[in-house]
């Protein structure tokens, strides 16, 4: 069972992480260069968040980054397939550990699952942002991501497992929590990036982390089935 498992969360990782690789530079890569553009301060900490569903992170001009044009793109869709096999093995413990069979009719509901634990509900919070505009301290944003994504997912897996009133009532606290406590807050400072721009970022990301764990649950679930079925 494990190794079918394997092999179906590698190739349903390749799916997730080629298709959305081409969505990024259809609709995000052109929205953060046009951001790019407003950066004044050279020196300025930002973001780039062009992988939907990882926590934020920031660099400065002393780190290394991939030349534009190739590089980049190259370096955007290995990111993206080694994202989508993490999150696909990710699944794939979840299914073991609570005996949840991952099919190609629920591939979709372990897709939209991941999609509000990992993407959705931490944008709540923390909206993706371009480069050029404030972001809280790294550390903090990180650990306020994990919190809000393990407390979500926990409370899905709970609804599915236990499918009780009281197992649903401890899920929407267990949902709520981290938005109660609050997520860190940038600092005020003013930014170049026009308002419409950040938008169109944040709903560009949010449509692709969409993408992303759709495919990625249904190919899991139909993949799945497909091995299972040639192993029997």
């Amino acid at each position: 069972m494990f190794k079918n498992l394997f092999f179906a969360a590698i190739l349903a990782a390749l799916c997730a992480g080629l298709l959305t690789s081409v969505l990024q530079q259809v609709r995000l890569t052109p929205l953060i260069l046009a951001a790019e553009t407003y950066e004044i301060d050279e020196g300025h900490t930002h973001t780039h968040q062009e992988s939907e569903a990882i926590a934020p992170h920031s660099h400065d001009e002393d780190e290394w980054m991939p030349a534009d044009g190739l590089e980049r793109t190259a370096y955007t869709v290995l990111a993206n397939l080694l994202l989508a096999v993490g999150f696909a093995f990710v699944i794939a413990a979840a299914s073991l550990i609570f005996n949840l069979p991952i099919t190609p009719a629920t591939g979709l509901l372990w897709g939209l699952g991941g999609f509000a634990a990992f993407s959705l509900a931490p944008a709540f919070g923390l909206p993706p942002g371009l480069p050029g505009m404030p972001i809280a301290e790294t550390g903090a944003r990180q650990f306020w991501w994990v919190f809000t994504a393990g407390a979500t997912g926990a409370g899905f897996v709970l609804v599915a497992k236990l499918r009780t009133w009281w197992a649903a009532i401890i899920a929407i606290a267990l949902i709520a929590l981290p938005h109660l406590v609050g997520a860190p807050q940038p600092p005020l400072e003013e930014t170049g990036v026009p308002a419409g721009l950040a938008a169109a970022f944040v709903s560009a990301v949010l449509f692709n982390a969409a993408v992303f764990w759709t495919v990625l649950g249904l190919a899991y679930g139909y993949f799945n089935q497909q091995i299972s079925g040639g192993a029997q």
